[in-house]
Parts: structure tokens; sequence; C-alpha cells
């Protein structure tokens, strides 16, 4: 994020590092995006069941900030390439 006070607006890339069990870590740019965690836990009826035990969406983490410039009456501008 780039606060441009001149112009009222901020200046967002979006992208994100993430982790890859064949290079280590993964570049991905733009949008938003879910992360799950799964786990197999025995249900009532003693079956096997896929349970999900964490979720993350990273418009938890953009929305509110974007709801806090627009209020103040800035602009949130999204960016290609780095400033």
């Amino acid at each position: 994020m780039r606060l441009v006070p001149a112009k009222r607006e901020v200046l967002v890339l979006e992208e994100r590092w993430e982790p890859s069990p064949e290079s280590g870590r993964q570049y991905g740019r733009g949008g938003s995006k879910v992360y799950r965690q799964w786990e197999f836990r025995r249900g009532a009826d003693g079956r096997r069941h896929k349970v999900e035990t964490l979720r993350f969406d990273t418009r938890d983490v953009r929305d509110p900030l974007r709801t806090t410039v627009l209020g103040a009456g800035w602009t949130w501008r999204g960016v290609l390439f780095r400033y």
C-alpha cells in the first residue's frame, strides 16, 4: 500500500507469497484467496469425516481497510505494477 496524500488516494498492489511443497514458496497476485485446512475425525456414527479446522480469507483483512479509506473520502486504487 502506498498513501498519496496530495491526491487523497491509496495505491494497492495485491500480492502474496504462499508455501509450496514443490518449490518452498509460490508467488501470487490479485483478487482474494481463501486458505483452508482440513483433518479427518470420527463422527458419532464411528465413521471418518473430513472436517475444516482452519479458514482464512484475505478479504477479512483487506475489506476493513478499504472501507475505512473510502469512508474517509479517499480513493482506493489497485495497481498492476510496483510503484
